[in-house]
């Protein structure tokens, strides 16, 4: 049996019995005006954050959602578009739709704006997407991709930009280590279908998502997840899983690389009224600019006793200059 076997078994058996430690199923939804969320969707939230960021999504829009779990997240889009096949939700375990299904059925009873034919329940393979080129806007996925291989991330990738219109955006959150996961463990199929041993450094993730062509990148929250400890996990030190949440938009790469925003601000302080590096930015005196880390670092390597450049934060919320 291949990790991708393993890990529709593992879903399958969370169809059937929601499995209240497959991934991190503490969080509470955040709370909509006029959506009710039933409880069994909650317990079957089998994700490590969020990709629903409510500030960013538009009525008119169609999202496609991979691997839908029991549906919270694919509901709360639906609470956004409000329309006949908007949102598209792909899953390759019919026992998880079976599911979805029957929790959307539930959902109608608790919400008077919402029907079940608002998401389009579709079995498919994230690594070959039942959908058209560049007909979705949104594409979003929590906790999935971080269990393929290196080979099959890719794919998935690949087929999630093909999908996207233009300009489109892509909405993921994914386990990623602090340290390098030791073999014994990242061949463990089980393991990495709970998505505990897949996981890939932040660098090598977002070169992932680069390598199959988003020209920028927001990293909207990064936060302690898992950890992989030495006792019961046979590793020489303890590891740190941490979440990460982020966008991706489809557009070019610029030729100096793409784009990444993660909470990195530059402050001017001097005693003209804006500092201009003439590559583009201008920076207002005591006014904060976030940047994205190409900047920041070019800002840094001035060493100028007036220009601050903050570390990143990791929650990026916009406004920023690459």
């Amino acid at each position: 049996m291949g990790y991708l076997d393993t890990a529709q078994e593992l879903y399958k058996e969370a169809a059937l019995t929601p499995h209240a430690g497959l991934c991190c199923v503490s969080s509470q939804a955040r709370v909509l005006p006029g959506l009710t969320i039933p409880g069994v969707m909650q317990e079957m939230n089998y994700g490590c954050g969020t990709t629903v960021h409510f500030g960013d999504l538009r009525s008119e829009e169609t999202i496609l959602y991979i691997g839908v779990g029991g549906g919270l997240e694919a509901l709360q889009f639906a609470y956004f578009t409000r329309r006949p096949k908007a949102v598209i939700a792909v899953d390759k375990v019919s026992e998880m739709l079976d599911k979805a299904r029957m929790n959307f059925n539930l959902a109608v009873k608790m919400n008077d704006w919402f029907h079940p034919d608002f998401i389009h329940l579709v079995q498919g393979d994230a690594l070959s997407l039942p959908v058209e080129d560049k007909s979705v806007d949104v594409a979003a996925q929590n906790c999935l991709f971080n269990i393929f291989e290196q080979d099959d991330l890719s794919k998935a990738l690949a087929e999630i930009y093909r999908v996207l219109k233009p300009g489109g955006r892509l909405y993921i959150s994914d386990p990623i280590t602090t340290k390098p996961i030791p073999n014994h463990l990242r061949k463990d199929e089980r393991l990495r279908a709970m998505c505990l041993s897949g996981a890939l450094s932040y660098q090598e993730y977002l070169n992932k998502i680069i390598g199959v062509g988003f020209g920028t990148i927001e990293v909207r929250a990064r936060r302690p997840f898992r950890v992989l400890d030495k006792e019961r996990y046979d590793v020489r030190e303890d590891i740190l899983l941490e979440s990460i949440d982020l966008v991706a938009y489809k557009n070019s790469i610029p030729v100096d690389g793409a784009c990444v925003f993660a909470g990195e601000t530059a402050i001017y302080v001097g005693t003209n009224e804006y500092f201009d590096d003439e590559k583009g930015h201008i920076i207002k005196r005591d006014v904060p600019l976030p940047v994205c880390q190409k900047t920041a670092n070019n800002l840094r390597a001035l060493k100028r006793r007036d220009l601050f450049v903050t570390e990143p934060t990791y929650q990026y919320s916009g406004g920023g200059c690459c």
